[in-house]
């Protein structure tokens, strides 16, 4: 095997890994959007999104990104994993003492609504420590335990749900109960599988590591500061300019994307540890471009072909009021890939320690996407608020393309993907403006796109059946 099959045989085979986890997982929970849209108002649903959007913006930042780094000191620093163990659960525990300060003193402030404030508390505890062992593990390359957390927390959530919200239809602080046993359970199993008392018992102290590991996890703030405010500032947008029931939709809107997200996070999860790896290598320039035009590729197609059957995808998923969030979807749908895109530029970037960089091309997305939700959702509501995503992120994307060519040339056609962008815009319209013989056309961009990329399709075809015959070879 070659050494470059041998670099995308490491990478496919972390991917496949990672499938097992998230299509399970995603698809369950995808099934259970029909479920959720049925048993919780627009309002209920709308508050419960907007507490688990703040956990993407806490986690990281109170942490000190914690769990970023662990993932990438654990690949390199293999005889001091016991330490980054200890020191990534004691930034864990630390950081709640500001949420469940705050959150005190806030539900003292507003005492109607004091019960959700005392149930974020434990929220944060429980997923603080989930997200930080799945890094862990990924970081340590015990993907496999990962994959049975991932998994468990999925199974906990679905039964933790049926239970509360069917059987004793507790609305959302049920909902708000089943994500807690589903983070807590899975955090510690996959403590556990780890022999984590073990490890915590026999590591040695390393006091230059944590501060290395500190100073990387806070080089990285403004990086995943910026990233939650692109992710999530428009629900708080929307919650404060349009009410709860509207940010209730847009958060439903959300889901369809998931199913591309989906893929997108497959990918990222094992990108960044083959990225780690392979930075230092003389054909990075090669690997890294080879990767990047197929990760392209795979995005825009299934991007056109989730927008070619979005009705009946909305129509199974969303019940009662929630079905008019649709038409949010086409603009959060392409945000995901310029999302994705850039996620893949900064995993190369910080492959190379350079969070820097990351931090301004996310933090120009995240002040142009305050400054866009104002503004739109003001004039257009909610669908304001995905075109101010949408723009937001393409800014990050550009400006990360070109940081990144600091550290690596990376071959790619831009006038094509230049053009995949605006055919998947294309589409959307004809989605959105309801045009006559629509899915006609829009059959035809789907299979446009495909011949467009059909060389990276080649390529990813060609290599599987390669690793599969070495296989099959050395099992003969």
């Amino acid at each position: 095997m070659g050494k470059s099959t041998k670099k995308t045989a490491y990478l496919f085979k972390n991917m496949a890994l990672f499938s097992i986890s998230s299509f399970v997982s995603k698809l369950l929970v995808f099934l259970l959007v029909p479920f959720y849209t049925s048993v919780l108002t627009e309002s209920e649903y709308g508050i419960a999104d907007v507490m688990q959007s703040s956990l993407l913006l806490l986690v990281p930042l109170l942490s000190v990104n914690a769990g970023e780094a662990a993932l990438r000191y654990g690949l390199e620093y293999t005889e001091d994993r016991d330490e980054i163990l200890y020191h990534g659960l004691r930034r864990s525990l630390i950081s709640l003492v500001p949420v469940a300060l705050i959150s005190l003193l806030i539900s003292f402030i507003f005492p109607e609504n004091r019960v959700f404030f005392l149930l974020f508390i434990v929220l944060y505890l429980a997923n603080v420590f989930y997200e930080y062992m799945l890094l862990y593990c990924q970081g340590t390359e015990e993907v496999k335990k990962m994959i049975m957390g991932s998994v468990s927390c999925t199974m906990l959530v679905i039964a933790s749900n049926l239970v509360f919200l069917l059987v004793f239809k507790l609305g959302i602080y049920g909902y708000l109960f089943a994500q807690i046993i589903a983070f807590a359970g899975s955090a510690l199993i996959m403590f556990l599988l780890i022999e984590g008392p073990g490890r915590l018992r026999r590591r040695r102290d390393n006091r230059e590591l944590r501060k290395e590991m500190d100073g990387y996890g806070g080089s990285l703030i403004m990086y995943s500061t910026a990233s939650w405010i692109n992710n999530a500032i428009d629900r708080y947008f929307i919650l404060f300019m349009l009410g709860s029931s509207q940010n209730g939709l847009y958060g439903a809107a959300y889901k369809i994307p998931a199913i591309l997200a989906t893929i997108q996070r497959i990918f990222a999860m094992a990108w960044q540890m083959s990225a780690v790896k392979e930075y230092k290598g003389d054909d990075r320039d090669e690997f890294f471009s080879g990767m990047y035009r197929l990760y392209q590729a795979i995005l825009v197609i299934g991007c056109s072909g989730i927008i070619l059957f979005l009705k009946p995808i909305a129509a199974f998923m969303f019940r009662k009021g929630f079905f008019e969030a649709w038409v949010l979807v086409p603009p959060l749908l392409i945000s995901i890939i310029f999302g994705a895109m850039e996620g893949f530029l900064g995993s190369i970037a910080l492959a190379f320690k350079d969070g820097k960089s990351m931090g301004i091309a996310t933090g120009t997305g995240a002040l142009f996407n305050i400054v866009l939700n104002y503004f739109l959702i003001a004039k257009f509501g909610s669908f304001g608020a995905a075109s101010a995503t949408f723009c937001s992120y393409f800014i990050m994307f550009v400006l990360a393309f070109i940081f990144v060519r600091r550290h690596t040339k990376l071959q790619v056609s831009l006038p094509r993907d230049m053009a995949a962008y605006g055919l998947l815009v294309a589409e959307s319209l004809l989605v959105i403006m309801d045009v006559k013989y629509f899915y006609l056309w829009n059959t035809g961009i789907v299979f446009f796109l495909i011949l467009m990329y059909h060389k990276e399709i080649v390529r990813v075809v060609t290599e599987a059946l390669e690793m599969v015959r070495k296989r099959l070879g050395h099992a003969g």
